[in-house]
């Protein structure tokens, strides 16, 4: 049956009173672990070389979380009117067409969660080694991937529970780290006062290009789009899950960047891939580096939760639509999408041992940011053609915040065209791929006979 865009009763990744057990506290925790990884921690050091100053930074983290506060609107509005679990998935499969919701889905179920969990996980293994000198970075990475997995097999109670922790406990560890970098650590000439010299800096094209690393970390803004079915009251909780786990991220990214800064010279910071680990210095010492390491590895398990509990929803409600992914609808009686797990985890597994990951980290970029820009601009499009939908949500400040996305969106795709063009052409073959698939799922449901009771 095509997709339609009547309610969501039409649609079995949602049934209403059945399985939806996340709550907004652990939906808004969801969020903010799958945005709070290893960028805001690496990305300062490449920033000041160009942009030596505390209030340009710092304007370009918050631009940073205004534009990504623009897509939560939009993607609100969108998740609102068809609460089902999958984010572009579901989304541009109703606005525009379900051949483009399975592009967006393929890359995702594929490759567009397993290669960040896979960089979460060598990242939580090269860190660790501060803690356990003697552990093999891959033993750790492969490790603590299969850990975070077996929970998420045990359900989504199991999943509730560990996720919410994981993320309780990253928050409390930076905000620890906050608080002993503005009291303990010795204050660097630093002023985050704006100057004159701030408006060739803002204007600037390293400024620019900037925002598209911030960009990157903001990344993950979105992740409760992919668990909508299994949550509370979802045209309500939505909304308010992403906004808040938002806000809270840019907070935290913003008195990061601030208390780097604060810590540690500018010119020890420049050009530096672990500033996390020089403001720990700074702050603490010698042991400032196993200190920093610690607190990074522990985030980073909420990180890899979070991806390993969202990505597979890809995966299931495709095989709810499609007959040939069919096993990857199955559900324990926990909950837990089994096959769905079982399938992100050894595509992560295997990228892990070939080291593959960075590869298609590079390569499918440009797709995820494809498949945001449409699905922001299907917003417009349903505004446009389908106002009659019901809208429980509606994006605040339409249409001036879905065209800041847009532009920003478009600069980012543009910058990734020219700067690093055999990449995303890899990721526009990746798309074509999922499309000639998609014509091939068709197909064989087309000769497939008609079963009783279904179009």
């Amino acid at each position: 049956m095509a997709a339609s865009e009547t309610g969501s009763a039409a649609w079995p990744g949602r049934l209403p009173g059945s399985g939806s057990t996340v709550s907004v506290l652990v939906a808004t925790a969801i969020v903010v672990a799958d945005m709070v990884g290893v960028g805001v921690f690496t990305s300062l050091g490449f920033q000041v070389k160009d942009i030596p100053s505390g209030f340009s930074i710092l304007l370009l983290w918050a631009i940073g979380g205004i534009v990504a506060l623009c897509g939560v609107f939009s993607y609100s509005e969108l998740g609102a009117m068809f609460p089902r679990s999958s984010g572009e998935y579901n989304f541009l499969t109703r606005a525009f067409h379900p051949a483009f919701g399975f592009l967006a889905g393929w890359v995702s179920a594929t490759v567009g969660f397993a290669a960040p969990v896979a960089l979460a996980a060598m990242a939580f293994g090269e860190y660790g080694k501060s803690v356990l000198p003697d552990a093999p970075p891959l033993a750790l990475a492969v490790g603590v991937v299969w850990l975070v997995s077996l929970v998420q097999l045990g359900g989504v109670k199991h999943s509730s529970t560990f996720q919410l922790i994981a993320t309780i406990l990253k928050v409390v560890l930076i905000m620890a780290f906050l608080v002993a970098g503005f009291v303990i650590a010795t204050p660097q000439p630093v002023t985050f006062m704006p100057s004159v010299s701030d408006l060739g800096y803002v204007t600037s094209a390293p400024f620019a290009i900037g925002l598209v690393f911030v960009m990157y970390s903001f990344s993950g803004w979105n992740a409760a789009t992919y668990i909508i079915g299994e949550m509370r009251d979802p045209e309500q909780n939505l909304p308010r899950a992403m906004l808040a786990g938002t806000l809270i991220v840019l907070v935290l990214y913003v008195a990061l960047n601030a208390v780097f800064l604060h810590t540690a010279p500018i010119d020890k910071l420049a050009g530096q891939l672990d500033v996390a680990r020089i403001s720990g210095s700074h702050i603490f010492g010698e042991v400032g580096g196993r200190i920093v390491g610690a607190m990074i590895c522990i985030g980073l398990i909420s990180s890899i939760s979070a991806m390993m509990w969202i990505g597979p929803r890809v995966m299931m409600t495709m095989g709810e639509d499609i007959p040939a992914l069919r096993i990857f609808s199955r559900k324990s009686g926990s909950g837990a999408p089994v096959y769905a797990i079982l399938f992100q985890l050894a595509v992560a597994s295997l990228m892990l041992f070939t080291r593959s990951f960075e590869k298609v980290l590079d390569f499918i970029q440009f797709s995820l940011l494809f498949c945001s820009f449409f699905t922001v601009l299907g917003v417009i499009k349903l505004r446009i053609t389908r106002p009659d939908l019901p809208r429980p949500y509606r994006a605040w400040g339409y249409p001036v915040t879905p065209l800041v996305f847009l532009l920003v969106t478009g600069f980012m795709m543009y910058y990734l065209a020219t700067e690093r063009p055999l990449q995303s052409f890899l990721g526009i073959l990746i798309m074509i791929s999922g499309l000639l698939i998609y014509a091939v799922f068709r197909k064989r449901a087309d000769r497939a006979p008609a079963s009783p009771g279904r179009e």
